[in-house]
């Protein structure tokens, strides 16, 4: 597989909310970094928060545009969505969007960092609205 092979199986695995399938694919220690720069270390770490994510935003997805590769560093533009849960319940008012871009380092066929570059502002938005 290639980077971009092993990039794309992460994001369908992210889209299936496939949290056995993601932790296969990280490296045991692999680093997140999300949008404001706060790092999250170690394939166990994230498998839990992909789980509390997936439990806030269950229908999260990313829809992407663009990649980009430079050895084993992959770029990617699109953008990411999703309905904030309220106690496990969905309403269109909760939905959001916005534009995002990730960056991959791939090491031996595994995700070893990925890294989230979003306005989360949407989704604050929601989670601090009322119900």
């Amino acid at each position: 597989m290639t980077p971009l092979d092993t990039v794309h199986g992460f994001i369908a695995r992210i889209n299936a909310h496939n949290i056995t399938g993601l932790a296969a694919l990280m490296t045991p220690d692999h680093r997140f970094i999300d949008s404001l720069g706060a790092v999250m270390e170690g394939r166990e770490t994230m498998r839990d928060g992909w789980r509390q994510y997936f439990n806030m935003v269950p229908d999260y997805h990313i829809d992407i545009k663009r990649s980009f590769v430079d050895g084993s560093e992959a770029a990617l533009l699109g953008s990411a969505g999703g309905t904030f849960s309220r106690d496990g319940q969905l309403s269109a008012v909760d939905a959001w969007q916005t534009p995002a871009a990730w960056r991959a380092v791939v090491r031996d066929g595994r995700i070893a960092e990925w890294q989230v570059y979003a306005d989360n502002e949407p989704l604050r938005q929601r989670m601090r609205s009322p119900a």
